[in-house]
């Protein structure tokens, strides 16, 4: 079948499939990847490894990636920096363990159980990224730790493809040199980059702006060729995309940017689950059926333990933690790579390479439905995971002899404003943010900055909050809100509480969840700003009428 047939085919039945998965409240994902296998070599054969679709699909994880980079917090390295390391090495550490264990416990041999161990190691990007952006989770706490951790995942797992081609290659010096030629490779391609974003980019942005078709044109083309040339400098082209969206993150035009490309995204990505599913390869599948089934709960579960025991350890609130070990509880579309190149080294058989291919199969599909429904999991699961929480040891951010007259969670535009007026009004405010840049920059009087979160539980149980008169959240988000009403209920808290909402919904919401007061910025700055243009207009009417003689 020609190209423009064939992605017409595709297309008509990947809608099909879309309408059918709402109206079975299905996830997406799932009946796409489900389309791949449909029209791959295991079905109709219609795709194949190779071709238009799997260049598309390549085009929207690059712009996927770009994306990311492009909407990265200036700040979350230093708000999520250290628990991204400590999670995402502790949970490759552990589970690459464990999974060895498993899979020789299984009658594996010692290579084919340590590639196993390897691609039971890695969660998706790609998956998880996508899904997080669709709930609107990304800019949640968990959801930034979730992309750190990831981000440190892909930096190994790259560094893991490398070692893996050394050693099917070369030995002994050879493989010292590679080492060291990956290691130029990498700093030249670092350094470039670089150059671009502060010498190049700033000046040529400016001139490119003028037209917002050409602006868009440019960040597809400067996203693919940074990714191409990261391909070209033998790292994967993810890497490439991503590091394009973070040169431009500190540009006035990202927002821009990032709003024009993000339908451009979600179609490619559909090319992408197709592309997926069309090369899953299921040699010899029925004789694993249930080793797939032990390795696939091994992942869904280990994953989301160990990295919500690292959490916990690290005094991270039980909530946040148990969300963000859901969100990566899958294995990795370059676990199938990572198989794929283990196959072409001769390391390991197709016996292997499917067995793995299952294994991600049901572990992306079921990571899906988890992260969907990963708040109402967490609310049947409350109980039992405060056993969690309650070993943490560490101290309380304040002073128990403090009494605050109030408690602001969020130090954002909105939120530090709020606390500023308010101690300086005359009122004690102990003001609770996670990003330690904003709890180290807030220095009002009358205002106590902490670090925390506003799902932190621990927090809710100290002396200086259940004495505070009143607890006011400007965080904008419905979740996080509702956790932290839950939480003031269980501790009898007796004071007033204001929390915030950004659409009507959410508002109303929160009222019909008996909030004291719902807190409405955008609403109330319209409502302000028509009354001053109204005054305006009227005025400038009177004026009018005046100079004419007439009776206003």
């Amino acid at each position: 079948m020609h190209a423009f047939p064939l992605i017409a085919v595709v297309l008509a039945i990947g809608a099909a499939a879309g309408v059918l998965a709402i109206r079975l409240h299905q996830p997406l994902i799932v009946a796409f990847i489900g389309v791949g296998i449909l029209v791959g070599p295991t079905g109709t054969g219609w795709v194949t490894g190779e071709g238009t679709i799997e260049l598309l699909a390549s085009l929207g994880i690059a712009i996927l990636l770009f994306l990311v980079g492009l909407r990265l917090d200036p700040h979350l390295i230093r708000t999520t920096g250290s628990v991204a390391l400590v999670t995402g090495l502790g949970q490759i550490v552990f589970t690459a363990l464990l999974g060895y264990l498993i899979a020789s416990a299984l009658g594996m041999d010692l290579v084919p159980a340590l590639y196993v161990a390897i691609a039971l190691t890695f969660s998706s990007t790609i998956i998880v990224v996508k899904l997080l952006s669709d709930r609107g989770d990304l800019e949640h706490l968990h959801g930034r730790i979730a992309v750190g951790f990831l981000i440190v995942q892909d930096i190994v797992v790259i560094l893991v493809m490398i070692a893996l081609s050394a050693f099917g290659q070369r030995t002994g010096a050879g493989m010292a040199l590679d080492v060291a030629l990956v290691l130029g490779k990498g700093i030249a391609l670092l350094a470039g980059i670089a150059v671009l974003m502060y010498y190049v980019l700033p000046v040529l942005l400016h001139q490119i702006a003028r037209s917002q078709e050409l602006l868009v044109l440019f960040g597809v083309a400067y996203a693919v060729s940074i990714a191409a040339a990261s391909e070209q400098l033998g790292f994967n082209s993810e890497v490439g995309a991503f590091l394009a969206g973070i040169s431009l993150a500190g540009t006035p035009y990202r927002d821009a940017l990032g709003a024009r490309l993000v339908s451009l995204r979600d179609f490619l990505l559909l090319f992408f689950f197709l592309n997926l599913g069309a090369n899953l390869e299921f040699d010899d599948v029925g004789w694993q059926l249930g080793e797939a089934a032990a390795l696939s709960a091994f992942v869904l579960l280990a994953h989301s333990l160990i990295v919500m025991a690292i959490m916990t350890m690290m005094r991270y609130p039980v909530r946040v933690a148990f969300l963000t070990g859901l969100a990566v509880s899958q294995i990795s579309e370059f676990s199938l790579i990572v198989a794929a190149l283990g196959l072409e080294l001769g390391h390991i058989d197709n016996t292997t390479v499917s067995l793995i291919t299952v294994v991600g199969l049901v572990t992306i599909g079921g990571s899906t439905y988890l992260i969907q429904y990963s708040h109402r999991i967490y609310d049947r699961l409350e109980r039992v995971l405060r056993v969690f929480e309650r070993g943490s040891t560490r101290a309380d951010p304040t002073n128990s002899e403090t009494e605050f007259d109030g408690v602001v969670y969020g130090l954002g535009r909105f939120g530090g404003h709020v606390a500023g007026l308010l101690g300086r009004a005359g009122h004690r405010v102990l003001a609770v943010d996670f990003d330690p840049h904003r709890v180290a920059t807030t220095s009002a009087e009358g205002v106590t900055a902490v670090h925390g979160s506003a799902e932190d539980a621990y927090l809710l149980e100290s002396r200086s909050l259940s004495r505070a008169r009143f607890v006011i959240s400007t965080i904008p988000l419905l979740e996080t809100n509702a956790a932290l009403l839950h939480g003031l209920r269980q501790h009898d808290y007796p004071g007033k509480i204001a929390l915030t909402a950004h659409t009507r919904h959410d508002s109303e919401q929160l009222r019909a969840a008996g909030v004291d007061i719902v807190l409405e910025p955008f609403t109330d700055a319209a409502r302000a700003a028509a009354e001053v243009l109204h005054e305006l207009v009227r005025d400038d009417g009177e004026d009018g009428a005046s100079d004419r003689g007439e009776q206003p």
